[in-house]
């Protein structure tokens, strides 16, 4: 029976730290702040190690301890934004 490694993952799209290949990649002068184009790199270096995606979340805040924040309903509806993913990786176990 074939057996998994699983590797969980919280990435951030921050186009400053990948500038110099989102502006290889996609030909831009100033990529926008969040694009979510800026974790390709990040993610392709796990699949170069065998890593398959197999989950992408987008999560609403990351605690100092690493935790999960959510958002919960009220009286009135806000938009959320953020740049960070939960990703969950898995490859098969040698």
């Amino acid at each position: 029976m074939q057996k998994w490694q699983y590797r969980v993952q919280i990435i951030h799209a921050d186009a400053e730290k990948e500038e110099e290949y989102l502006k290889q990649t996609y030909n831009w002068d100033n990529p926008p702040e969040y694009a979510p184009q800026a974790m390709e790199h990040t993610l392709n270096t796990w699949g170069d190690q065998g890593w398959e995606l197999i989950h992408m979340e987008p999560i609403a805040r990351v605690g100092k301890k690493q935790d999960i924040g959510f958002v919960t309903g009220g009286r009135f509806e806000a938009t959320q934004w953020s740049n960070a993913y939960f990703c969950v990786f898995k490859r098969a176990r040698e």
